[in-house]
């Protein structure tokens, strides 16, 4: 059954995904975005579907919902780029906590709104040696996390109000096409394109979950459908851990070459965690979803469509 779908952020890396497989599947969809890290190139989407704005516009924010009316909203926008967070603080707790605030208080107003889905983040978890699980209590480390943990404690609070049905989903490292934010993989590829083989590189000890926006598009679509009732919270990664070492090779092994590491003190990161792995178990239970892409399958897809 198709259904009227609101998307804040829907121009960015992950929501330009989302959006794919929603329309794939036949929804309606209106995209509200300010492109400050997205692309109106992004989305194949009618301009009367689409509104440039910020969600830290409350009143714009409010007429654009209450005139489209949706069954679901699902809120990406955010400031997530760590380093750039940690350089801009109030910029970054402003949009991911009073924009929050925003979408939230005029779901509150929607008279078919049947479901809100919220994207959180990995970085509201303490730093942990293990795979992750849902049950492990916040600990944010930083600004991002801090601003994202904000922004579920609010997701807490606009169900207890409203009963919406509310579904947190902590996004563990997304990597794939649109990425606009210099993380590593996007990082890495941009040398590789340039037909660079000395890769100038931060941190290389730290283990991420990747995971390919594909499988996020398909794991968020899957939620949306499968959630009725209350408020929970899911992992979405790969279920997987890889160094920036690792990494590189995966890039070696598609591009069939050797590539050279060299320390870029401008790349590294002062503070950064050792681990950072998704127990991602409820979230193949609830909804029967298991992740496809492999990281050197994606990167391989990643360099097809830039070479």
């Amino acid at each position: 059954m198709t259904k009227k779908i609101f998307i804040t952020g829907g121009a960015g890396f992950i929501g330009s995904a989302i959006v794919k497989k929603l329309q794939e599947q036949g929804h309606s969809l209106f995209i509200f975005d300010d492109l400050s890290f997205g692309s109106r190139k992004f989305v194949n989407i009618c301009d009367a579907q689409f509104a440039k704005e910020n969600i830290l516009d409350g009143n714009v924010l409010k007429k654009a919902l209450i005139k489209f009316s949706p069954d679901i909203v699902i809120h990406l926008a955010a400031i997530h780029f760590i380093p750039y967070c940690n350089e801009h603080p109030f910029d970054s707790a402003n949009i991911n906590i009073l924009g929050t605030a925003n979408v939230l208080n005029a779901c509150k107003e929607l008279p078919n709104l049947e479901k809100i889905l919220f994207a959180s983040t990995a970085a509201v978890y303490p730093v942990y040696d293990g795979a992750i699980h849902e049950t492990l209590d916040p600990k944010p480390s930083d600004i991002y996390g801090l601003s994202k943990f904000a922004g579920e404690e609010l997701c807490k609070k606009f169900f207890l109000e409203t009963q919406v049905p509310t579904i947190i989903c902590r996004f563990f490292n997304a990597f794939g096409p649109n990425e606009t934010n210099p993380h590593l993989i996007p990082a890495i590829l941009d040398q590789v394109i340039s037909g660079s083989s000395i890769i100038k590189i931060g941190n290389t000890v730290p283990k991420r979950d990747y995971i390919h926006t594909s499988d996020m598009a398909n794991a968020v679509t899957l939620l949306i459908q499968k959630f009725n009732a209350g408020l929970d919270t899911f992992n979405l990664g790969q279920g997987m851990e890889y160094s920036v070492i690792e990494v590189i090779q995966a890039f070696e092994k598609v591009l069939e070459r050797p590539l050279q590491m060299e320390t870029d003190m401008l790349r590294v990161r002062k503070t950064d965690r050792l681990h950072l792995l998704a127990d991602i178990t409820k979230i193949k239970n609830f909804t029967g979803w298991a992740p496809a892409v492999s990281l050197e399958e994606g990167i391989k897809t990643l360099i097809h469509e830039h070479c």
